[in-house]
């Protein structure tokens, strides 16, 4: 029962049968009244016109004898009934045995009459006479009342299989309703039981189908996460292994041996440069996390982007001049984005940094602020060695370095930072091949308006 109460497929279902159940009452009370009210409109049109003809037509004198003829004419006589009574209301001419009270004529009543020796259900009209007396005038309703029984017993025949067909469908759409929720709890369990990989069917285009992809898409990123996110484990524990294992070698090194000043000068120098390179690889993580939670665009503003390029290409001239690089900087003021200063000028340096690095001595970089295909867009293209095209999509993952062997400085976050830093602006970074080198494009949406 607890079930039942909780369950939303038995709250359709309830819901249905209920709609059900009023929907066959409403198209039974339509059709009773497109049927027996219909038949009930015209009998009483037929007495009250009857009725009025004869009064209308007909003296006091002749109204007796008219009442006679129509009764024994064979026109429909055995249905018919006519009654006469005088002032004191006793019976002149008609049909009819007993009769309803005359003291609140004229009326229209529906009373059971006894006409030819049995009692019978009538639809009757007491019309008072001018000249006193009253004129009744009326219609056996037997044959009537049969129609309505039939009638009746159709619809609640109807009813009731009607009834039958909405409890059925109730319950296969229930049934079908517990089936497809029972796929997505069944691939809930699974996952939960720390299997990532199973996915929802997706049969048919209906609203569960949407529902199922939108889930699956939901899955597939959430895989991706969990893979990164072991991927980023694995890296961070050999990352900070070699620095944490060269801090304690050069610290242990420096007790076994004779403990002098310089010694132990160096050591701590040493030690306090592993430690800052630590430090600096976890600002660089809290960087791209804090620019995929989003928490900074609530610090966006209106701001050209032309002028942050033009910036960061100023300040890095001097660098690339003294790595024997030729840095070229083509940045056209009035390019709006709406964004934060710092994490653009920030993702900026970064692909200028991986340029300088990667490009070598006697390299050009070129950066470029414009328009790419109706979006604003950063571009820095080096005309070094690139990055293999089977390397582009992996590259902005963090700690993936092309530098197998890590020798070259770096810990794999800047594209990483680059990307969040994009996404986090409702953009993305595109690599494309430089033919030679590389061209890293920032892309972002233009300020409206």
């Amino acid at each position: 029962m607890f079930r039942l109460r909780t369950s939303i497929a038995a709250k359709l279902v309830l819901g249905y049968g209920l709609l059900g159940i009023a929907s066959i009452v409403a198209v039974s009370l339509v059709f009773y009244s497109g049927t027996i009210g219909v038949i009930d409109q015209n009998i009483d049109g037929k007495i009250m016109a009857q009725t009025e003809r004869l009064v209308d037509n007909v003296g006091r004198e002749g109204l007796q004898s008219e009442v006679q003829r129509l009764l024994s004419d064979g026109v429909d006589s055995d249905r018919e009934i006519f009654q006469i009574l005088d002032a004191e209301g006793e019976p002149l001419a008609g049909n009819l045995a007993s009769w309803p009270s005359v003291a609140e004529a004229p009326d229209m009543v529906t009373s059971q009459v006894l006409r030819n020796g049995r009692s019978a259900p009538a639809r009757l009209y007491l019309r008072p006479l001018v000249q006193g007396g009253t004129l009744i005038v009326g219609r056996d309703l037997s044959e009537e009342e049969a129609v309505r029984e039939v009638i009746w017993r159709a619809l609640l025949a109807g009813a009731c299989v009607s009834l039958m067909l909405t409890v059925a469908g109730a319950l296969l759409f229930r049934r079908s309703i517990e089936a497809r929720l029972g796929e997505i709890r069944r691939t809930a369990a699974q996952i939960e039981a720390g299997d990532l990989s199973p996915r929802i069917p997706v049969t048919g285009n209906d609203e569960f189908a949407l529902l199922n992809r939108d889930i699956n898409r939901m899955l597939d990123r959430i895989e991706l996460l969990m893979e990164g996110i072991r991927h980023v484990s694995n890296a961070i524990a050999h990352d900070l292994r070699t620095p944490l294992s060269r801090i304690r070698g050069r610290l242990d090194d420096a007790l076994r041996h004779e403990m002098t000043v310089p010694r132990l000068s160096g050591a701590a120098h040493d030690a306090i440069d592993d430690i800052d390179n630590l430090i600096r690889l976890f600002e660089r993580l809290l960087q791209i996390a804090e620019a995929e939670s989003g928490m900074r665009g609530r610090l966006f503003e209106r701001l050209d982007l032309g002028r942050v390029v033009a910036d960061i290409g100023e300040m890095y001239e001097a660098i690339a001049e003294d790595s024997g690089i030729k840095l070229t900087v083509d940045a056209p003021e009035l390019l709006y984005v709406d964004g934060d200063r710092n994490l653009l000028a920030s993702a900026v340096a970064s692909l200028l940094d991986n340029a300088i690095k990667y490009a070598g001595p006697g390299s050009i970089i070129h950066v470029r602020a414009g328009l790419h295909h109706g979006d604003a867009s950063i571009a820095v293209h080096d005309n070094g060695p690139g990055i293999p095209e089977a390397e582009r999509d992996k590259v902005t993952q963090r700690f993936y370095r092309l530098d197998k062997s890590r020798h070259m400085p770096g810990n794999g976050l800047g594209l990483s930072i680059v990307s969040a830093t994009a996404t986090s602006h409702d953009g993305k970074l595109v690599l494309e091949d430089g033919a030679p080198g590389l061209i890293a494009r920032i892309v972002l949406p233009l300020a409206p308006g």
